[in-house]
C-alpha cells in the first residue's frame, strides 16, 4: 500500500461508509495493519491509503492490531492530555496536540461483529487521531495557527534543503 502524504486531495475528504465486510475488507484491514508496521507508525486509516472508506487500524505497543469498521465517537472525556503526534501521511513532523484523555466509539471488526470499546492514554489519542483521517482531519488542523505554519514553513525549508532541489 502507499501511504498519500500531505498535498494531497484525498486526505481532507471526508470517507464513506464501507458497505459490506467482506474478505475483500479484511484483506484490506490485513494490509494496512502490514503497512502500518512497514512504516513504523501505530494507525492507519483508508483515506491515507486512497481508500475513501470509513475503516481504520490501530496497533498500539502490547496490544493487539485493532480494525474499526464504520466507527462512530459516542462519548470523549472532559479532561485532555497533550502529547506530541506524528503521521505517516505527514513524514518528519511532529507537535503537541490536545485531545481528550478517553473515548468511547462503536464500530464493527474485520469479522463483521459490533463493538463498543473504551480506551484511555495513548490509544484513545491514537482513535481520535485515525477517526479524525475519516472526517478530512489531519492532526495539523488542531494545531493553533501560529503553529501549525511554524511547522509548515519547518517542514518547507527542510524538503528545500535536500539536495538537488
Amino acid at each position: 500500500m502507499t501511504i498519500l502524504t500531505l498535498g494531497n486531495d484525498l486526505l481532507r475528504q471526508k470517507a464513506e461508509p464501507v458497505k459490506d465486510i467482506d474478505d475483500g475488507s479484511r484483506a484490506i484491514a490485513g494490509e494496512m495493519i502490514e503497512a502500518v508496521h512497514a512504516g513504523t507508525g501505530v494507525g492507519l486509516a483508508g483515506p491515507q491509503v486512497g481508500l475513501m472508506k470509513r475503516i481504520f487500524v490501530v496497533h498500539v505497543g502490547g496490544d493487539v492490531p485493532r480494525v474499526f469498521i464504520n466507527p462512530s465517537i459516542t462519548a470523549t472525556s472532559a479532561e485532555t492530555a497533550k502529547y506530541e503526534e506524528g503521521c505517516l501521511s505527514i513524514p518528519g513532523a511532529w507537535a503537541d496536540v490536545i485531545r481528550a484523555q478517553a473515548v468511547q466509539i462503536q464500530g464493527w471488526n474485520e469479522k463483521g461483529r459490533p463493538f463498543t470499546m473504551d480506551a484511555d492514554g495513548i490509544l484513545a489519542r491514537v482513535i481520535l487521531h485515525e477517526y479524525d483521517h475519516l472526517e478530512g482531519v489531519l492532526f495539523i488542523d488542531r494545531l493553533s495557527v501560529p503553529k501549525r505554519n511554524r511547522l509548515l514553513a519547518k517542514m518547507e525549508r527542510q524538503v528545500l534543503a535536500r539536495p538537488g532541489k
